[in-house]
């Protein structure tokens, strides 16, 4: 029924002006050419990643977003931080920390929040 489907990631944002701010030039995605401002829609990569104004902005504890990047990652993670993108640290078993990246053995992630507590993830997948 839906496999042959595309599908969006969807975000909840309370404030649409920080978070095309946010999207847009931190993370430098392109908004998407039919994009209105509620909600924004911005492209990432062959997706679309649609972002609406809500109450519940920020209520889920768990990933929102995740992009794999591959051997990127460590690049990324210094421009993002350069950007003043701060990244969580979390206690893993058996992962190490530094520079805000996780690693598990060849594995390294990275989880940050967007402006409105939305949890966000690169990965060294692609």
């Amino acid at each position: 029924m839906l496999k042959a489907r595309n599908s969006a990631a969807i975000v909840a944002v309370k404030d649409i002006a920080r978070a095309r701010a946010f999207y847009g030039e931190t993370l430098g995605l392109n908004l998407a050419p039919d994009s209105g401002d509620d909600p924004t829609v911005f492209q990432t990569g062959d997706t679309r990643l649609i972002v609406y104004n809500s109450e519940f902005a920020g209520t889920n504890k768990a990933n929102a977003l995740v992009w794999g990047v591959g051997e990127e990652i460590e690049s990324i993670v210094r421009d993002l931080a350069a950007k003043g993108v701060t990244f969580e640290r979390y206690d893993l078993p058996e992962a190490t920390y530094a520079d805000g990246i996780h690693r598990m053995g060849d594995f390294r992630a990275a989880w940050f929040k967007d402006p409105d507590g939305n949890i966000l993830h690169i990965n060294s997948g692609n």
